[in-house]
């Protein structure tokens, strides 16, 4: 399980300063953090630390985002990112978050220049891992309910399933389940589905 806590080889300031206590991370100690290939975010004032993706974990990622994507941008619908993006997500929630996949509705896309999107993305996509299976079935999507992320896609390339989450009056319900030879489906993007055994290594 991934709990919030300091990994055991945590880098050394370079500053001088020390690192806060857990619970109390803000977005300034996450900018102090090296860039040493690890995903860090903070979420609720924890820092959590991922190391870098497996390859499934990256085929996974990029299929998914590449399937958003050319709908997206066929039908003039916005944006899709992938990480690695910083998301300031309002009330103190996520300073920040990096999401695997992000689509943002036109109009409220990420500012460019700016070296980080403040505010409540549309749909939100996270690739389990056996390191953040918790944190993105539970950590994170509590989070992202509660600032008010209309979709939340989960995608587990061991078991290779699909789960897409609605909010519904503040609450998630599970929209589609789908596994090998199903098709998922989008309430944020009507009209967009793809085949679950196209997200996943042959």
């Amino acid at each position: 399980m991934a709990e919030p806590a300091y990994p055991r080889t945590f880098p050394a300031s370079e500053d001088g300063e020390s690192w806060p206590a857990r619970g109390e991370w803000t977005y300034e100690e996450f900018l102090r953090l090296p860039e040493d290939g690890n995903r860090y975010e903070v979420i609720r004032g924890f820092l959590y630390v991922t190391p870098p993706p497996t390859p499934e974990h990256q085929f996974t990622s990029f299929e998914l985002s590449f399937h958003l994507s050319s709908f997206v941008r066929a039908n003039g619908l916005g944006l899709v990112l992938a990480a690695p993006l910083g998301i300031k997500l309002p009330s103190g929630i996520a300073t920040p978050v990096q999401p695997d996949v992000v689509f943002f509705r036109k109009g409220n896309e990420p500012q460019r220049g700016t070296s980080y999107y403040e505010g409540v993305p549309d749909l939100i996509a996270e690739v389990l891992s056996p390191r953040t299976r918790r944190r993105d079935g539970k950590t994170k999507l509590e989070a992202y309910q509660e600032a008010g992320v209309s979709e939340y896609w989960l995608s587990d390339p061991d078991a290779r399933t699909v789960v897409v989450y609605s909010l519904k009056q503040g609450k998630y319900i599970e929209l589609v389940r789908g596994g090998e030879g199903d098709v998922v489906g989008s309430a944020v993007l009507p009209g967009f589905e793809v085949k679950v055994s196209e997200l996943f290594m042959p």
